[in-house]
């Protein structure tokens, strides 16, 4: 059944990634950074050690230091680095303007971030390697930023392809070659094997994607959950998620009216949480994330005040932020005594939540 689902796939499926994007622009636009430890994070000597890295240059990967990583940790392993506040707004404009020649190509775009996203190119009468060759030459002719592409017939196999081969390549991965690429891939390559996983792996003696397709599937849903079936379809390049380049929409949220009115800040507090879990658990379940959260508050005067708070980057989906986030405004605008009627939370200007939030079915 998987070999005929395997031959009888005929999508194609682009993954591109503008390689180190943020930290890429940077050097771009001050060539004097190239040859440096470059990390797009604020300076933690600025912030008392707080704030995390959102992106390095090849230089400082190559000290250790990577996206996500505390900016404290990342200045410990480069005393010499060089931080550099990002810049959103300049990184979005650059987006748009790579996005545009995605849509040169084709409209069935589903945007990941700013700096990658998947295409279907299905109706193109060119082929996939063509195309990826053509799309970086124009995005590196418009824009000087080098790009990473991945080129098969499933958006896992795109995205692992984009991967393999950075920066400034390009990886075409058939139905031919597919087994012999994954079974030489390294265990931490495969999507959602973290840190505890890989630990985990190791000590069941699967390193690569051919010892992860020797282990049965009952064994690895056992050892490793839901997470376990994903793995086992990786290992065999299965998966059938669409690109999904449909207009999304327009929000995702939780509003709650209340018979009795709240009056205190535990009460409303507590609200929002009940409110913060179940536009998350929604957000999740649709595979989606959002730029803009928005605060509905009504009194018992039906006077009502909403509130939005826009970020360049999509909201974490933390239960914490997005509580305190909506409480900080709640004390901005009400003042005690209160009589609240109705609490709402909403998340806008959608998009893909991206691969690693994505199941395989």
């Amino acid at each position: 059944m998987i070999e005929f689902l395997l031959t009888t796939d005929t999508r194609k499926v682009l993954h591109v990634d503008i390689d180190a994007f943020y930290a890429q622009v940077e050097m771009r636009d001050n060539p004097a950074l190239r040859q440096q430890p470059l990390i797009i994070s604020r300076d933690p000597a600025e912030t008392g050690g707080r704030g995390v890295v959102t992106t390095a240059n090849y230089v400082a990967r190559q000290l250790g230091v990577h996206s996500a990583m505390r900016s404290a940790e990342a200045r410990r392993l480069a005393p010499n680095g060089i931080f550099i506040t990002p810049n959103f707004e300049k990184y979005k404009a650059i987006s748009k303007q790579i996005h545009d020649i995605f849509r040169r190509v084709t409209p069935k775009i589903e945007p990941v971030a700013f700096d990658e996203a998947y295409l279907d190119i299905s109706d193109a009468q060119q082929t996939g390697a063509m195309l990826a060759a053509q799309l970086r030459h124009e995005i590196y002719r418009q824009t000087r930023l080098t790009s990473s592409v991945g080129v098969s017939h499933n958006k896992l196999l795109a995205k692992l392809g984009s991967e393999f081969n950075k920066p400034n390549g390009v990886t075409v991965i058939t139905p031919e070659n597919m087994l012999a690429f994954l079974d030489k891939l390294p265990i931490r390559a495969f999507r959602g094997v973290g840190e505890k996983t890989y630990e985990k792996m190791l000590a069941l003696d699967i390193h690569d994607g051919a010892t992860l397709r020797a282990v049965p599937r009952e064994t690895l849903v056992a050892q490793f959950g839901k997470m376990g079936e994903h793995l086992y379809w990786q290992a065999r390049g299965v998966h059938f998620g669409e690109v999904k380049w449909q207009r999304q929409q327009q929000s995702v949220g939780k509003e709650e009216t209340f018979a009795v009115f709240l009056h205190h800040d535990a009460a409303v507090h507590a609200e929002f949480k009940k409110l913060a879990i179940g536009m998350i658990t929604a957000l999740k379940k649709r595979q989606l994330v959002g730029r803009t959260l928005n605060i509905k508050i009504r009194d018992d005067t039906f006077h009502t005040t909403t509130r939005a708070i826009t970020q360049a980057a999509p909201w974490e989906l933390s239960e914490e932020r997005i509580v305190n986030a909506a409480q900080t405004i709640f004390d901005e605008v009400v003042t005690a005594p209160y009589a609240i009627r109705l609490l709402g939370l909403s998340m806008s200007n959608l998009q893909s939540s991206g691969f690693e939030e994505m199941t395989l079915f």
